[in-house]
């Protein structure tokens, strides 16, 4: 049973490591500003995602502080970054 739940584990990394390989590739060749943002929030998805099934693997409780700041972080980028595509500024 441990077998199957670690190549779960691994099956989930690649799939990951995958996504972010799209999404790198989508946020380079991106035509418009729009296509890139949404790049960048699979990007950061994918990076805390990936940090949430390695705490998983390897127990320690650092790697899912880590992820939680990386989804703030990218969730206030994201608001402000559409903020400043729709109007042109950011601070009113």
């Amino acid at each position: 049973m441990m077998t199957l739940f670690i190549g779960a584990q691994y099956f989930a990394l690649a799939c990951f490591a995958l996504t972010m390989l799209f999404a790198m590739i989508r946020m380079l060749k991106g035509p418009t500003a729009q296509d890139r943002v949404l790049a960048l929030d699979v990007l950061y998805l994918s990076v805390a995602l990936t940090l949430l099934v390695l705490g998983i693997r390897f127990g320690h409780d650092v790697y899912f502080e880590v992820a939680l700041l990386i989804v703030f972080v990218g969730f206030v980028s994201t608001i402000a970054t559409a903020k400043f595509l729709m109007r042109g500024e950011v601070i009113e």
